[in-house]
């Protein structure tokens, strides 16, 4: 894009139209030549080419005029940025991978187990499945957390998808007894502190380069099948610290419901599973703004999903700016060159004596 900056210096330009207009009119035109042969005038040599450049240094003097005159407009030329201003959710995953999350439910017409089953629903939710209602999540920032009796961040929270993608294939149930558990509050501890730092990161990077990502909301996707028995915080301290940094926790408890469910593995001799109390899971979505549901087949967690998808959703807006560039120096080069060779042409080959 060009445009000039000073667009009123332009009006110079008519300038030395508007003087040859006037000295044409001030002239008064003669009604014949003062000779009534003009054969001996061209024998003087009024053709030759010195009469011809007798004009020259005044066609330069108009061209370094017009040309002075554009570089006082202040030409500009300008390049279009578009900048891709991103303001997305922070969304951390928890996925509870205790041995009870082996029992078996039905998705899709196949038997897997709990976590296969949320592995997959989780796969749509983030990557998208139009036959599922789903949108995807390409702006979000998605960490991962795994815990049973410990909580390990698995995935830290990223745009890269693919890469997390290969992170949440690798998630498998717990094999050994003695990393057995479900350590409910120290997950969530861990998930609100990987989003408030990631927060103050970003609002740092911000400061420095303004527009680049900002995070709309923070949250918290718990999916457990189990009670908070073990680590250093119950449910009740970690959600003081999500609403302290404002992270919203939705919580699904995934349950066997009237249908019962099979364990596979080393857990195939237990049969039933006690009542689980979801109050604790309860309040806590109540007490951060978030959201609680119970998920008793693969439908009900997906519907569950679903719902979060049209709760939190991301921006994405362009900035289209311009940067213009000051382009005067070569009009004002050619003017001081013409007017140069001017003087020159008056000093040497048309110069006039007295």
């Amino acid at each position: 894009m060009y445009r000039f900056e000073s667009p009123l210096a332009l009006l110079g330009i008519l300038l030395p139209l508007l003087l040859y207009a006037w000295r044409r009119l001030r002239r008064q035109r003669p009604v014949a030549l003062p000779f009534s042969d003009v054969s001996l005038l061209r024998q003087c040599g009024l053709g030759s080419w010195r009469l011809f450049l007798r004009r020259l240094p005044g066609v330069l003097a108009l061209f370094a005029w017009i040309l002075l005159c554009l570089a006082l407009a202040r030409p500009q030329s300008g390049d279009e940025q578009v900048q891709e201003y991103s303001e997305g959710v922070a969304i951390e995953m928890l996925i509870d991978c205790s041995s009870s999350m082996s029992q078996e439910l039905e998705y899709e017409g196949r038997r897997m187990d709990r976590l296969q089953a949320v592995k997959q629903v989780f796969s749509s939710f983030v990557f998208g499945d139009k036959g599922k209602g789903l949108e995807g999540r390409p702006n979000d920032l998605i960490g991962m957390i795994r815990f049973a009796r410990y909580a390990d961040t698995l995935c830290p929270l990223t745009l890269d998808h693919e890469a997390l993608r290969q992170f949440l294939d690798s998630v498998q149930i717990v094999s050994e007894r003695s990393e057995d558990g479900t350590n409910i509050g120290d997950a969530l501890a861990l998930g609100a502190a990987r989003l408030h730092e990631v927060e103050q990161t970003l609002a740092r990077q911000n400061r420095r380069d303004p527009g680049s990502y900002e995070i709309k909301s923070k949250i918290i996707i718990l999916l457990t099948d189990g009670e908070n028995n073990c680590g250093k915080r119950s449910i009740a301290e970690a959600a003081e610290l999500a609403q302290k940094w404002g992270v919203k926790v939705y919580a699904i408890a995934v349950t066997a419901g009237n249908s019962g469910g099979r364990l596979g593995g080393w857990f195939a001799r237990l049969r039933a599973e006690p009542p689980l109390d979801t109050r604790p899971l309860q309040e806590l979505a109540d007490k951060t703004g978030g959201l609680f549901r119970l998920a008793n087949d693969a439908g009900s967690l997906l519907a569950v999903y679903q719902k979060i998808d049209q709760l939190e959703r991301s921006e994405l807006e362009s900035l289209r700016s311009l940067d213009y560039k000051e382009c005067f120096v070569p009009y004002a080069f050619a003017a001081l060159l013409m007017l140069g060779l001017k003087l020159l042409l008056e000093n040497t080959l048309l110069r006039r004596l007295p």
